[in-house]
C-alpha cells in the first residue's frame, strides 16, 4: 500500500474523458440530434457533476448556480486560446455587455419618441385638430415645439387659432369628446387581444390554501394572460427573479405594447405611459440581448442585462436618467451586482442622450415639468409635508386594497371575464362623464400635473387657467380641486388592471398634485406648485412604496434640487403610513390577482420569521413522492418503461420544471445521487429513444463501459451534486438557499442518516408562502 502524507488528496481524481454528450457508442444520429439541440458550452458541462441542460421551457425557473458555472466554462475555454484573432475575440467578449447597453438605450429612446409624439398628437384630437398640419398636437401647432428642434412661438396661449376645436358649444364637444375616447379605447384593447397566451401552472396542486395539509389533486390548471396589459413591471419583477414567462419580451409584444399605450393614454383614463415604457425597454433589451451568445444562452446573463435595460425605461419616461439606474435597483431587480449597476448607468445614460436630441416634446429640454418656484420654504412647513406624507399613505394604502378587492370582485363576473374590451368601454365612458366636466382634470396626465406644478407669480404663467382661478379666489376652483383628488382615486381603483397598456406612476401623480395644490391654497406665503410638487412624490411613495429612486426621479422631473428635503419627509411618512395599512405595493398586489410565481427574499424570511416552521414542512406528501423517485439498481440502468410512466405522472402535474429524485437503497435508506429535471427526461424519451430499440435500457448514472451498446445514456442530463439541507432545519434555511442561490429544487435528507426523505421545488416554496399570506 502506498504511503500518504499531508499532500495527499483525501479524494481521487477522476478524469471523465466519455462525455461529450455521447449517449450511446456507435449512435451517431443521437449524438447528432444532440448537438443540434444542446449549446456547445452545455456540451462541456456533461464533463462535469453538474450536468448539462436543455434551454429552459415556459414557466419553468432558471437555475442561477448552473448558468454560473456554464458562464465560467464559457469564460475560460474563451482566455485559454492563443494567437491576435482570439485575443480580439476575447476583448470583443468583454466589451460585448457596454455594447449591448448602449445599444438598448439608444433603441428604447426612439421608441420612446414615437410614442411620445403620437400619443400627443392622438390625444389632442378629442379636442380638435391642428388647420396647418392635423399630424401636430397642440403645442406643436400653437407653440412650434416640434420635434428635432424648437423655434419661437407663432400663436401661443389659449387664443391660438391654429388648433381648431371641434366645437365651440360645451354639449357637442363633449359628445365628441366621449365618442372618440371610447373609439380610442376599443383600439387599444382590441390590439392588446392579439397578445392572449395560456400558460401552465404555477403551484403544486390546485393552489388552494390546505395543499400543504393535504395531497394536492394530480392535476394543476393553467391560466391565460395578455402580454401586452397593465404596466408589465410585476411580470418583469418575476422573469428577473429567475422564472420563464414565454413571449412576454418578444417583438409582437413590444409592438403591441407601444401601439396600444398611446391609443390608451390618449382616452384620458386614469393611467399612464411610464410603467409600460419599462416593458417595452425590457422588450428591446431582450431583442438585442439575442444577438449576443453569452446572454442568448444563459438565464443567468440575460437577466443581468434586463435589469439594465429598466433603468432605460424609465429614464426616457421621466427624463430621469439617474432615478431609472434606482428604480431598476429598487423595485425591480432580484440580482444587482455592481457590473449591472454600471451598465445600468451606462444604458439609461445612452437613452437620456438620444432622447434629448430627438426633442418629442419640442422643448430641447430632458426635464419634463420645469419649475422655478421664487419662495422656499420654512421650518414650519415641514408639518405641512409631514401631512402630504400622511395623505399620500392612506391614498396608497387604500387605493392597493380597494384595487386588490375590486379586480377580485368585479373581474369574476363572467360577462367582464369573458369580454376585457367589453370592460374598457364601460372604464372610459364612466371617466369621461367624471373627468370632462372638471377642467383640471380634462386634459391628459401628464398635461395636468404640467398645469398643477405652475408657479403663478411667474410672468409666463399668468395667462393659465389655474392662475386665472386662483387670482379670483373661486370657491368652485376649490371643489375642482377636491373633486379631482376623489375622483382619480375611484377612477385609478377601476382602472388599474384592465386590459390595456396601462401604468399607475401619473394617475398617482396626479391625485397628490390635485391634493397638494389644494392644501397649498390655505398657505398664502409660499406658492401652492410645490406643495402639489411634494404631494404627487406622496402619493406615487403611498401606492408603489419606492422611496430613494422617487426622490430622485422627481427632483430630475422637475429641475428643483432645494425641495430635496420636503421630498425626502414627505415619501418616507407616506411609506410608513402605507406600510401600516398594508405591506405590499400595487406591484406586489398585482403580482398576486395574476397569479404570477414570485419569491421575494425581503418579504419571504419576514413571513417565516413568525412561524416556528421546519423545512419538512414543505416535503411533498407520500404519493407525490413516490411518483417522482426511481431507485436506481447498481447497475445505474432502468427500464425505458419505468420512465415513460414517470414522465406522464410528471406531465400531469402540470408543473414543467419538476424532476425526478434519482436514488439508490442502502442499508441506512435512500441515498440521493442525482436529480433528473422533466425537460431532460422528456427530451430523451421523445427525441433521443427513437434511434433506439423499444425496450432499451436507460442508463442514469456511472459510466458507460466501453463495451456496453444499445442503451440510452441520459446520465449527462443527471445533475449528480444537487444542494441538500435537513429536514430539521429552519425554514428560514430553505428561504435563504432558493432566494440567494438561486436555486432551482432542494433536496431534505434525514437527520442522523442522509437519506433521502423530500424535494422541494421553487415554485412549491412559493406557494407555502402564499398560503402563509391568505392565512394572515
Amino acid at each position: 500500500m502506498a504511503e500518504h502524507d499531508e499532500h495527499s488528496a483525501l479524494l481521487g481524481v477522476h478524469h471523465n474523458g466519455r462525455r461529450h454528450s455521447r449517449f450511446q457508442h456507435g449512435n451517431e444520429d443521437a449524438d447528432s440530434f444532440v448537438r443540434s439541440h444542446v449549446t456547445k458550452e452545455e456540451q462541456k458541462l456533461s464533463e462535469t457533476a453538474i450536468g448539462e441542460r436543455l434551454p429552459y421551457n415556459d414557466y419553468t425557473t432558471i437555475d442561477w448556480l448552473h448558468d454560473l458555472v456554464k458562464d465560467s466554462y464559457r469564460l475560460r475555454f474563451i482566455h485559454s486560446r492563443k494567437g491576435l484573432r482570439f485575443k480580439l475575440i476575447s476583448l470583443f467578449d468583454e466589451a460585448s455587455g457596454w455594447l449591448a447597453a448602449a445599444l438598448i438605450g439608444t433603441l428604447t429612446a426612439c421608441v420612446a419618441f414615437v410614442v411620445d409624439v403620437t400619443e400627443a398628437t392622438v390625444s389632442d384630437w378629442k379636442l380638435g385638430y391642428c388647420t396647418r398640419n392635423p399630424f401636430l398636437n397642440r403645442d406643436a401647432c400653437c407653440e412650434d415645439k416640434t420635434p428635432f428642434f424648437a423655434r419661437g412661438g407663432v400663436e401661443t396661449g389659449v387664443d391660438c387659432k391654429g388648433f381648431h376645436e371641434w366645437s365651440n358649444s360645451y354639449v357637442p364637444s363633449f359628445a365628441i369628446y366621449v365618442g372618440l375616447a371610447l373609439v380610442f379605447s376599443v383600439i387599444s384593447s382590441t390590439a392588446t387581444m392579439f397578445t392572449k397566451r395560456s400558460l401552465p401552472s404555477t403551484t403544486p396542486g390546485t393552489g388552494k390554501e390546505n395543499q400543504y395539509g393535504s395531497p394536492p389533486e394530480p392535476v394543476a390548471s393553467g391560466k391565460s394572460m395578455y402580454m401586452a396589459a397593465g404596466s408589465g413591471i410585476p411580470e418583469i419583477k418575476t422573469i428577473l427573479s429567475g422564472f420563464v414567462i414565454p413571449n412576454f419580451l418578444d417583438f409582437k409584444v413590444l409592438f403591441v405594447k407601444g401601439f396600444g399605450a398611446v391609443f390608451a393614454v390618449a382616452t384620458g383614463m386614469c393611467l399612464g405611459k411610464e410603467g409600460p415604457f419599462v416593458h417595452i425597454s425590457t422588450c428591446v433589451g431582450y431583442l438585442v440581448a439575442k444577438h449576443f451568445p453569452k446572454y442568448r444562452d444563459n438565464g443567468r446573463k440575460m437577466r443581468e442585462i434586463l435589469s439594465a435595460a429598466c433603468a432605460a425605461g424609465l429614464s426616457v419616461a421621466f427624463g430621469a436618467p439617474i432615478g431609472g439606474v434606482l428604480f431598476s435597483y429598487e423595485e425591480i431587480s432580484t440580482y444587482f451586482p455592481r457590473k449591472v449597476l454600471w451598465r445600468a448607468f451606462l444604458c439609461s445614460l445612452t437613452a437620456a442622450m438620444v432622447l434629448r436630441a430627438l426633442n418629442p416634446t419640442g422643448t430641447g429640454k430632458l426635464v419634463l415639468f420645469e419649475t422655478h418656484y421664487g419662495t422656499s420654504y420654512n421650518p414650519v412647513h415641514y408639518l405641512v409635508f409631514v401631512l402630504l406624507g400622511v395623505a399620500g399613505g392612506i391614498f396608497g394604502g387604500l387605493f392597493c386594497r380597494l384595487n386588490f378587492l375590486w379586480s377580485k370582485w368585479f373581474r369574476s363576473f363572467t360577462l367582464i371575464k369573458q369580454n376585457p374590451v367589453f370592460e374598457v368601454f364601460l372604464v372610459v365612458l364612466a371617466t369621461t362623464l367624471l373627468q370632462y366636466p372638471n377642467p383640471l382634470i380634462r386634459e391628459p396626465g401628464d398635461v395636468v400635473i404640467k398645469n398643477l406644478l405652475v408657479d403663478c407669480r411667474d410672468d409666463a404663467s399668468q395667462r393659465t387657467w389655474v392662475c386665472h382661478q386662483e387670482s379670483t379666489n373661486s370657491s368652485t376652483y376649490l371643489g375642482f380641486l377636491a373633486y379631482g383628488t376623489v375622483t382619480k382615486l375611484v377612477l385609478t381603483i377601476i382602472t388599474f388592471g384592465i386590459k390595456v397598456p396601462s401604468g399607475v406612476i401619473i394617475p398617482a401623480l396626479d391625485a397628490g398634485a390635485l391634493f397638494g395644490r389644494l392644501v397649498g391654497q390655505a398657505i398664502p406665503s409660499i406658492s401652492p406648485g410645490i406643495f402639489a410638487m411634494v404631494g404627487a412624490a406622496a402619493f406615487l411613495a403611498g401606492v408603489s412604496r419606492m422611496t430613494i429612486s422617487l426622490c430622485v426621479i422627481m427632483f430630475e422631473l422637475t429641475g428643483e434640487l432645494e425641495y430635496i428635503l420636503p421630498h425626502m419627509i414627505a415619501i418616507l411618512v407616506a411609506k410608513w403610513v402605507a406600510d401600516a395599512l398594508g405591506k405590499e405595493s400595487v406591484y406586489d398586489l398585482a403580482q398576486n390577482i395574476l397569479g404570477h410565481p414570485f419569491l421575494d427574499p425581503e418579504h419571504a424570511i419576514a413571513a417565516v420569521q413568525h412561524q416556528d416552521a421546519r423545512v419538512e414542512e414543505l416535503i411533498p406528501p407520500q404519493q407525490t413522492m413516490d411518483e417522482i423517485t426511481v431507485v436506481v439498481p447498481r447497475s445505474n440502468c432502468v427500464s425505458v418503461e419505468l420512465l415513460r410512466k414517470k414522465l406522464s405522472q410528471l406531465q400531469a402535474r402540470g408543473l414543467m420544471d419538476a424532476g425526478l429524485v434519482l436514488v439508490q437503497a442502502t442499508p441506512i435508506g435512500n441515498i440521493c445521487q442525482g436529480y433528473l429535471s422533466e425537460s431532460e427526461l422528456e427530451f430523451g424519451l421523445n427525441e433521443l429513444a427513437t434511434s433506439f430499440p423499444e425496450r432499451t435500457e436507460v442508463r442514469l448514472l456511472g459510466q458507460a463501459p466501453d463495451e456496453e451498446e444499445g442503451k440510452l445514456d441520459l446520465s449527462p442530463f443527471v445533475d449528480r451534486t444537487p444542494i441538500t439541507v435537513c429536514a430539521s432545519a429552519p425554514m428560514e434555511y430553505a428561504v435563504e438557499m432558493f432566494g440567494k442561490l438561486g436555486l432551482r429544487y432542494l433536496m431534505v435528507t434525514e437527520e442522523g442518516t442522509g437519506s433521502l426523505v423530500g424535494v422541494i421545488i421553487k415554485k412549491r416554496l412559493v406557494g407555502y408562502l402564499e398560503g402563509l399570506g391568505h392565512a394572515d
